[in-house]
């Protein structure tokens, strides 16, 4: 699976918009994943992924986050989102979706998933390139 996966420039402006118009439980996540300080991780928010923008996105792991709002319980847009998924996941990128009320209300069981997951990952892909300074007891 290729590390780099192609984006469509055109939507590098409405990543920007929505890095500025991030919703309360965005900004929760955001603030636990910027700045490596989770595991030593780069994350991005508002990446720019094929034809789509994802929430948060680390590239070494090839792990994308996404906080779900109530628009994402209709019907219409949940559909939408699953083709998406399987779209990405096509092109080798993992998914983590949470909603909003996880966010406000559980962050640490929200953080353990992402831990968790990135464990999983780390197992099953010996050729991640870790973190420097990457703590292995974090593995345990």
């Amino acid at each position: 699976m290729p590390k780099i996966i192609p984006y469509n420039k055109n939507l590098k402006a409405l990543a920007r918009k929505l890095r500025k118009d991030m919703t309360f439980g965005e900004v929760l996540l955001w603030n636990e994943l910027k700045e490596d300080k989770l595991w030593g991780f780069d994350f991005d928010r508002q990446r720019c992924i094929d034809n789509y923008i994802v929430d948060f996105y680390c590239k070494s792991l090839r792990l994308a986050i996404e906080v779900d709002g109530m628009y994402h319980y209709r019907e219409e847009v949940s559909l939408k989102d699953d083709v998406r998924q399987q779209k990405l996941e096509s092109l080798g990128v993992r998914f983590l979706r949470f909603t909003e009320s996880e966010m406000k209300n559980d962050m640490q069981n929200v953080i353990r998933a992402i831990e968790g997951n990135i464990r999983e990952i780390i197992a099953l892909e010996k050729d991640i390139k870790l973190p420097k300074g990457f703590d292995h007891a974090s593995l345990e």
